[in-house]
């Protein structure tokens, strides 16, 4: 929308005019008409007042509507100036603009010029008013707006008071805005800011370069930065414009023909133009509007060689209807501030020139009926601007003119036309100017001196030959008018015919553009033509297979060219919406008859009035006929004198008694003859069209079968039609239609059918659009004929599929079309009914559609009898699917679709399975089925489905695996992170949980819940479908026909129907908001993509395959007449589909996720209630009873919502009353698990949950003693289940915990019946038992950020179970499982160790079994520490006793369960040899049960483990540990106080880390300034730390061996496994600092001892003994020569040699700087021998260290001297100096011995030698502590 504001110019003296227009320069066209805009002051305009004495306001707009088909890049708003015509030429008019300046005003000579030139402007106005001139012109490159002010970005807050109120116009409903396709993104001309531009600079216009030619080589240049324009002086002034994009619905607005458009409230307001539009390419839509338009644009004259005075030319251009000059007819617009209509324009004026050009558009609204008369007049005129003496005005120059109309036809196009001299002669109209006329004189001899361009925008010419020639016979036949003379040939009855067939057979040259144009009047003339054949001379003429022909192609044509124009049926929109809106069966209306009545009349069509306008007047006179097409409209024939005349002479043509006629209602003004006066033949359309489809061949056929559904629909439109009218709607429907044509249509689909299934593999997207086509034909048959019929029809299509499935290539597409087709026609209204969903009832006669559909309900659903067999309701048996026709087929379908060994590729699982679930959506929310009696029957038709999906149940997807380690108890909402971060498989996770249940996805040691599963081949999305639908069915059927089905099946059967159930609840589980808001929008593209890329390999990339795996994937549930469920209604929906959701959706989507799951879970347990029912009545008992309580149990374990866990307490209550023997005689399992589900639920916050739950375990208990008189069993599965739930459980609530355990207590004092019993006393024990563990349980909660403190406190737990081996496995595992979180696997690893070995110990208490381990001894191998798990004396504990021992791990399979999750975490650990004891005790259990596989898995692992270790070999590969001492002391520390442990770290950790992480984790805990850390090793004496602060002491520790220990521990793991002693060194001085000299520093070493050894079940390990070594300066010096020689051998022997490294360590032994080094020891200590006798030993010690060291360094230089290359020569030569000075000065030294040592000995010498065998501890002064 483009407003103009104001235009000011530097000095204002003259009215001046603007006009607007949109320019393309690419394609050189112009792409508007033109917009005149007049912003004067009204003194200017007050200037013309002589010549525009009228003023209407629709010439008074100064705002546009301008619509851009096709937006680019290229596209510019022109703006042109022009002024009144004044003396002189435009340079010289344009001066005082450019030189003048506002701001000169003041000057005395500016005013005089100004008043001079006023004057000069008023003469001119006054005199030339009407004539223009050219003055100056710019333009807008309307990219620049559009993209600089950017898109709607939301960042920009001021924008939106701007914005408000301004849509997009792609809504706008005239001239086809629907079209706006955005070209390229920068070019979004529906969506960008406003903007508000000055146009400041204006270029003038130049008299020789005005054509439109030049205006797009300026445009061009104005792009380019050097632009020639901007180098020109312009014509300074400011216009303001506003540029928009235009409103919805702009009030005041007028269309192109000045019509008002809605809403329009006052008519006195300045209103808004619409500017038509001249698109760039061809914009196919058809016309809704009449539309008359003709554009004249002169272009150029060339009076260069016309005598006289000719220069200042003005054209004068006028439309006449005659002859005679008051003939000109008022139509030309007026342009701006002047009349609406005018009879003559002028164009504008260019000074002093013979031949100019011209930029002028005139447009005018032409008359709809012209004849031959209506010509153009064109009159040249030359203008005197001097007023001079007996000087007219004007002088005529020249005339000449265009006849409009040639052979009936418009002429428009360019015309380069003679002028004459003088006025032509009288009927000079009838011929064209070409023609030389006798005695006229000419311009240039007869030369075309005046080029003109006439172009016309009408509905009412189609300006093509083909078409006009195929209306004009019709209208001579409708006419019946022979002879008529058409061009060159006359038409008589005798040719008619053939010439009508040629000019269809014609219409395929017409441009597509036109015939999209003219559509609706095209076919419906076809239509006509089929319908009511014409009679010629008593002939009935039969045009249908003519007819049918143009159509198809028509239509056809339409279909290949408009690509883009499709809905998602591949149906074209200009054909949809010309059957839905505009096509009618043509009916009867004769025309009176003409008073000669020689000519007998032919019926006219009639339309309701949907399609247009009627003719030419105003839509208020509403008449029936509203064809725009002037040839076909007889009653326009002559022209009438006025328009009140011509409506009447139309009315009057019908104005006859308006017959009785039913119809009169239907087709509103139309009136009947009551006498036909000649035969009329008629044909319905309906059969015409069968019967033509049927007969066709080739080419027709081809382009019929294209395009089936135009002609299916239009058949079916047609028959309702037929039916309404002729009221046959109250026939019973055999007697509807004629047997010829019901044959006709069984052929017809016959054929079709037979099309889909021979050409499905060559042209797939072809066959896919008929098949679908076919599909809504049968579905619309199903409305009107009869039912039987329409199934047989149905089952012809499944056969002739069937016959071509065995031949198939590709069957798999094949079952895709007929799954599609099944989908259509079972979408119909009346599913329900069609499939007679009572059986007993006989079929209704046949209900038609307009009987509602709640009367034919009540017949339909009031019995039910169960007179076949219920098995048979159950299965797809012969008698169902007659009985249940559809459902019959789609279920069949669907049965074979999910055939495991089917073809069944998943985009086709997922087409029959939504087919089902959509189905069942839409009978979910129809209001005529919510009586559940209904809901049962309508169950009825989908029994079979619970027995296809508990076929499939294999390839369901398990959603049992999502549910996260959901061992024994997952917490109620796991929020805590990832689950699965890669630590813990989940096996591992399953044992650590340390259920006595089964995990969902046991491991191979468990009883497996759900039958193996092979890999599953339904994606989730599709199995949670399928599953809501196998609910639906159980939820809506009938309990009683459910229990007697049930009571049929086998043990398999019904196990098979629980896993389903089990499955079920898995699926539907409620995840919550935070896991709802965590799905990624990412990982659903993902899946989507990865889907996508999935099909298209399937289905090859052929596009059309895309184009049908793209629709099957985006059938939207909305389509137009289609499916008439709608899945938004449905109770689920994928809730991934938008990726930024509002909190409102997420919280809604997480009620319907809860509401959901209730349901689900609530079916679930309703069908276990009905297998119960029937299991009680049966003898099957034992086998399914276990399996319902599992589902049960499983449904507990999930998140279920209070109203669920009441029901489902009630049921378990039930259950365990009816059958208590399953839980206490036989497994354990179902016990364990109940006790841990009920004890979770007994810690719910939610009351009415706890005491249910509290309940249900008071009632277990006291079923247990009722038993046995004990309950131990439930005692002891009680405490496990605590000990397990408070190990593992996040969020797990201690306090509503205690109130459920004080609610049982209670039962138990106030039960009256055991009041006596011990029971009660029982109770007690046991509840005093689960508070102690909820004790520590407290204790751990608060140390749950301490991870050593809550794994010593689980430690401590499971001592104190050292009597009672369940639940010290129980917390073994709880360990494990906490280790494995922390990555600590070597931990977890050992856990499992012992828990193996406590296994074993009472394994082999049990029974003697040779190949199992004696019990721990067997495992010390793999850890020194496993000897504590050995059973405490026989007397505490006889493994015999009820409920000890009873878990499932104490079993043989257990224990290789535990040993292999042992060898997982050892492999995680790095540990490879400890792998290796584990398989030693694992392989005689495999040999001994002959298990080869397993043995072959072991030996295979064992290969892997060793190849590992020998790979890794230097042991640097593998990082076991580093050790630190810490040091509590504090009283703040509590327990720890004064305590020493050795803590293990990963490995590479720096003191600084542990330092860092203590002090933090502490500093939090005690507050900053409390927690200190000591920073030296030395002894820490507690009298002088002060009493209020916490004080750490961290010391890096290194694993100590003694010599003999070394011989054992080879290998880098040896070193660092089973260790239990450390060391750490103090370096200090006599005098108290920690350095000193050489011959002043001494050193401690402090060896540690651990209570167990290293890695245990724990990471920190208490110290239990410490002792010290003193080593004096001398030893000091021995130990670090020792190290010095050793780092020397190393670097020498290393292979590969490294240079660098000898080098390196060359230079630190020899090298000059440190020579002081190793030269300052010897000098220091060998110098003189000691006076000490007791440093002998020593002192020799020291020499023999400097005799190896010196001769290290020489193999070194030796080894470095192969090593160098030639650059360093010098270097090396450097170093053997250095060397030989050393050894030189340590010579005398080294020689030097002791003589004293080389006597013998004392004893007691001998005896301090001997005392120990390492020289390092062999020290002076010892002490331990």
């Amino acid at each position: 929308m483009v407003k103009c504001l104001s235009l000011k110019f530097e000095i204002e003296i003259e009215p001046i005019f603007g006009t607007l227009a949109l320019y393309d320069v690419k394609e050189k066209k112009k792409i508007s008409e033109d917009f005149h805009f007049d912003l004067n002051s009204d003194q200017m305009k007050g200037l013309l007042r002589l010549h525009t004495p009228h003023t209407a306001i629709s010439t008074l707009a100064r705002s546009a509507i301008f619509s851009i088909t096709y937006p680019s890049a290229d596209i510019f708003l022109v703006i042109k100036l022009e002024k009144v015509l004044q003396q002189g030429d435009i340079g010289e008019s344009c001066e005082p603009y450019m030189v003048m300046k506002e701001s000169d005003s003041s000057k005395v000579t500016h005013k005089e010029k100004l008043e001079k030139l006023r004057l000069q402007a008023e003469t001119s106005c006054s005199r030339l008013g009407r004539y223009r001139m050219p003055f100056a012109w710019t333009a807008i490159h309307l990219v620049n707006i559009v993209s600089s002010v950017g898109g709607l970005e939301r960042s920009d807050p001021d924008s939106d008071s701007e914005r408000k109120g301004h849509g997009t116009w792609n809504e706008r409903k005239k001239k086809g805005f629907e079209r706006m396709s955005v070209g390229e993104d920068m070019c979004n001309f529906a969506t960008f800011r406003p903007a508000t531009l000055t146009v400041t600079n204006f270029f003038k216009q130049e008299g020789d370069r005005l054509s439109d030619e030049d205006l797009y080589k300026f445009l061009a240049d104005m792009r380019r930065p050097s632009s020639v324009l901007r180098r020109l002086r312009p014509v300074t002034a400011q216009l303001k414009i506003d540029i928009s994009p235009a409103p919805d619905s702009p009030h005041y607005c007028l269309s192109p023909e000045l019509l008002h458009v809605k809403p329009y409230p006052d008519l006195r307001v300045r209103p808004t133009k619409e500017v038509l539009e001249f698109p760039a390419r061809y914009v196919y839509s058809p016309h809704t509007t009449y539309r008359n338009l003709l554009y004249i644009y002169p272009q150029s004259l060339n009076f260069s060689s016309r005598q006289g005075s000719v220069r200042n030319i003005a054209v004068k251009v006028q439309f006449m209807a005659g002859e005679d000059p008051s003939l000109a007819m008022p139509v030309i617009f007026g342009k701006s501030s002047c009349a609406e209509f005018f009879t003559e324009t002028y164009s504008p004026v260019i000074y002093h020139d013979k031949s100019p050009e011209f930029y002028e558009e005139v447009k005018m609204k032409i008359p709809a009926n012209l004849t031959d008369n209506h010509h153009l007049l064109f009159t040249f005129y030359h203008i005197s601007c001097q007023p001079k003496q007996n000087t007219p005005l004007e002088t005529p120059v020249g005339y000449t003119w265009i006849p409009l109309m040639q052979h009936g036809r418009l002429r428009t196009g360019s015309f380069s036309l003679p002028v004459s001299v003088e006025k032509p002669p009288p009927s000079y109209s009838v011929l064209t100017p070409d023609v030389q006329l006798p005695g006229m004189k000419w311009v240039d001899n007869h030369k075309q001196v005046f080029n003109v361009e006439v172009t016309a925008a009408s509905s009412v010419h189609t300006q093509d030959p083909h078409l006009d020639k195929f209306f004009t016979l019709c209208y001579v036949l409708e006419e019946y008018s022979f002879p008529f003379r058409l061009k060159d040939c006359i038409i008589s009855e005798a040719n008619v015919e053939g010439e009508l067939k040629a000019s269809m057979t014609g219409l395929r040259g017409a441009l597509l553009d036109t015939c999209v144009r003219f559509l609706h009047q095209l076919l419906s003339k076809l239509i006509l033509l089929i319908v009511h054949p014409p009679v010629i001379a008593g002939q009935i003429v039969n045009l249908g297979r003519a007819a049918f022909e143009a159509m198809s192609l028509l239509v056809n044509q339409i279909h290949k060219n408009l690509e883009g124009n499709q809905d998602q049926h591949g149906r074209n929109n200009l054909l949809a919406s010309y059957i839905h809106y505009c096509f009618h069966l043509p009916t009867a209306e004769p025309a009176m008859l003409p008073t000669g009545g020689a000519t007998p009349a032919y019926e006219l069509p009639i339309q309701y009035a949907t399609l247009s306008r009627a003719t030419a007047r105003p839509s208020t006179l509403h008449l029936a006929r509203s064809k725009s097409i002037s040839n076909s409209n007889p009653d326009l024939a002559s022209t009438p004198t006025s328009p009140d005349e011509e409506v009447q002479r139309i009315i009057a043509s019908k104005a006859s008694d308006r017959g009785c006629n039913r119809m009169s209602a239907f087709v509103d003004s139309a009136t009947f003859c009551s006498a036909p006066t000649r035969q009329i033949a008629k044909k319905l359309l309906h059969e015409e069209l069968a019967l033509q489809w049927v007969v066709s061949t080739s080419t027709v056929r081809e382009a019929a079968l294209q395009q089936a559904w135009f002609f299916f629909q239009l058949m079916t439109k047609s028959m309702s039609h037929h039916l309404f009218l002729s009221s046959r709607i109250d026939l019973p429907r055999r007697q509807r239609f004629p047997d010829r044509f019901v044959d006709d249509i069984a052929a017809l689909v016959g054929a079709i059918s037979a099309d889909v299934a021979g050409r499905y593999h060559k042209d797939l997207e072809l066959v896919e659009r008929l098949n679908s086509s076919l599909a809504f034909f049968l579905n619309d048959l199903l409305s009107l004929m009869d039912r039987g019929f329409v199934f047989n029809l149905i089952r012809s299509y499944y056969k002739q599929i069937a016959n071509k499935f065995h031949t198939a290539q590709n069957p798999s597409s094949l079952t895709a079309l007929r799954m599609d087709f099944t989908r259509i026609v079972c979408s119909h209204e009346h599913y329900v009914t069609l499939n007679l969903p009572c059986s007993t009832l006989s079929p209704p006669a046949s209900p038609s559609p307009s009987t509602s559909s709640t009367t034919s309900q009540g017949s339909a659903f009031s019995s039910m009898h169960q007179d076949q067999g219920v098995a048979s309701m159950f299965e797809l048996s012969v008698p169902f699917r007659q009985q249940h026709f559809l459902s019959g087929l789609l279920l069949t379908e669907l049965s074979l679709i999910l055939e495991p060994d089917g073809e069944g590729v998943f985009f086709l699982h997922k087409k029959a399975i939504s087919a089902v679930h959509s189905l069942m959506c839409s009978h979910d929310a129809d209001p005529r089925y919510t009586d559940p009696q209904v809901r049962a029957h309508i169950a009825q038709l989908y029994l079979p489905l619970i027995p296809i999906v508990m076929d499939s149940l294999p390839q369901l997807h398990d959603f049992t695996d999502a549910s996260q380690a959901r061992g024994r108890h997952a917490p109620a909402m796991q929020d805590d992170g990832d689950p699965d971060n890669g630590t813990i498989s989940q096996s591992v996770a399953m044992a650590i949980a340390g259920s006595p249940l089964p995990h969902a996805k046991a491991p191979n040691f468990t009883m497996p819940t759900v039958a193996g599963r092979q890999c599953s081949s339904l994606s989730a999305e599709c199995s949670r479908t399928l599953l809501v639908s196998f609910l639906w069915v159980l939820k809506n059927a009938d309990a009683a026909l459910l229990e007697s089905w049930v009571s049929d099946l086998s043990v398999l059967q019904i196990n098979r129907l629980l896993d389903l159930l089990h499955l079920s609840v898995s699926c539907f589980e409620y995840k919550g908001k935070k896991a709802l808001e965590r799905i990624n929008s990412l990982t659903f593209k993902k899946s989507q993509d990865m889907k996508a890329r999935l099909e298209e390999a399937i289905l090859g990339t052929i596009g059309a395959r895309q184009e049908m795996v793209r629709r099957c994937r985006e059938r939207s549930p909305y389509g137009n007449e289609n499916v008439r469920w709608r899945k938004n209604v449905t109770h689920w929906r994928q809730n991934t589909d938008r990726v930024d959701k509002t909190k409102a959706e997420t919280e809604q989507e997480s009620v319907v996720d809860g509401n959901l799951a209730t349901e689900a879970s609530l079916v679930v347990l309703d069908t276990l209630e009905i297998i119960v029912k029937t299991v009680l009545v049966s003898e099957l008992k034992e086998s399914v009873l276990g399996g319902v309580l599992r589902v049960l149990l499983h449904s507990m374990a999930g998140s279920q919502s209070a109203l669920f866990l009441q029901h489902c307490f009630t049921t378990q209550r039930g259950l365990v009353f009816k059958f208590p023997e399953m839980l206490f005689e036989e497994d354990t399992e179902l016990c364990a698990d109940l006790c841990l589900r009920l004890l979770r639920h007994c810690s719910s916050s939610v009351g009415s949950v706890r005491s249910q739950a509290s309940a249900s375990l008071y009632l277990l208990m006291r079923q247990n003693f009722e038993i046995g008189n004990n309950f131990a069993r439930v005692k002891m599965q009680v405490t496990m289940s605590l000990s397990s739930l408070v190990g593992t459980s996040q969020n797990f609530n201690e306090e509503h915990l205690r109130r459920s355990l004080k609610t049982i207590l209670t039962y138990a004092e106030e039960d009256l019946e055991l009041r006596d019993s011990p029971f009660p006393e029982q109770v007690q024990d046991l509840v005093f038992n689960l508070h102690m563990i909820l004790t520590d349980t407290v204790k751990m909660k608060e140390h749950q950020q301490d991870p050593e403190m809550l794994i010593d406190l689980m430690y401590r737990i499971a001592k104190g179970y050292q009597n009672s081996p369940d639940l010290r496995l129980t917390w073994l595992q709880n360990m494990a499982g906490k280790h494995s979180e922390r990555g600590n696997h070597a931990e977890a690893a050992h856990c499992l160790v012992h828990s193996a070995a406590l296994v074993a110990e009472y394994l082999n208490m049990l029974e003697d079994c040779r190949y199992l381990p004696i019990g721990c001894v067997t495992f010390q191998h793999i850890s020194s520490n496993v000897l504590e798990e050995s059973a405490v004396s026989d007397d505490i504990l006889s493994p015999e006793e009820e409920g000890i021992c009873a878990g499932k791990y104490f079993s043989e399979v257990g224990l290789v369960g535990l040993l292999e999750q042992a060898a997982t975490s050892f492999h995680m650990a790095s540990m490879y040899e400890a792998i290796n004891e584990v398989y030693k005790i694992l392989l005689p259990v495999h040999e001994a049960n002959r298990d080869f596989k397993k043995l072959a898995t072991v030996h295979g692992k064992l290969q892997d483990t060793f190849n590992k270790i020998y790979n890794q070999s230097s042991g640097w590969e593998r990082m076991f540990g580093t050790y630190f001492r810490v040091g509590f002391y504090g009283c703040r520390f509590g327990d720890l106080d004064e305590q020493e442990f050795v803590y293990k770290e990963p490995s590479i950790t720096k003191l600084a880390e542990i330092s860092y992480r203590l002090e933090e984790f502490y500093a939090e805990r005690f507050g900053d300034d409390v927690v200190e850390i000591i920073k030296d090793s030395n002894h820490v004496d507690k009298n002088k730390l002060d009493p209020n602060k916490a004080y750490l002491q961290i010391t890096y520790v290194e694993p100590f061996f003694d010599t003999y220990e070394l011989k054992e521990r080879i290998t880098y793991f040896d070193k660092n496994y089973n260790l239990r002693t450390f060391m750490y060194c103090t370096p200090f001085t006599l005098d108290g600092r920690a350095h000193g000299d050489l011959h002043e520093q001494y050193k401690r070493k402090s060896i540690l001892t651990t209570s167990h050894a290293f890695p245990y079940i724990k990471t920190r390990i208490n110290v239990i003994h410490k002792e010290e070594i003193i080593l004096v300066p001398m030893e000091v010096a021995i130990e670090d020569m020792q190290k010095k020689t050793q780092e020397l051998a190393f670097a020498t022997h290393q292979e590969p040699a490294d240079a660098k490294m000898l080098q390196m360590v060359l230079q630190g032994s020899v090298g000059t700087t440190v020579n002081q080094g190793p030269l300052e020891v010897a000098q220091v200590f060998l110098s003189d021998i000691p006076d000490d006798p007791k440093l002998y030993r020593h002192h020799n010690k020291l020499r023999l260290c400097f005799k190896d060291f010196t001769k290290r360094c020489e193999d070194a230089l030796r080894k470095n001297k192969t090593l160098i290359g030639p650059d360093q020569k010098e270097y090396h030569k450097e170093m053997e100096r250095n060397y030989n000075k050393l050894k030189e000065s340590l010579g005398p030294l080294i020689t030097r011995k002791i003589p004293q040592l080389y006597r013998t000995l004392p004893a007691a010498g001998l005896q301090s030698a001997t005392q120990r065998n390492s020289f390092s501890r062999s020290s002076l002064r010892r002490g331990d502590c």
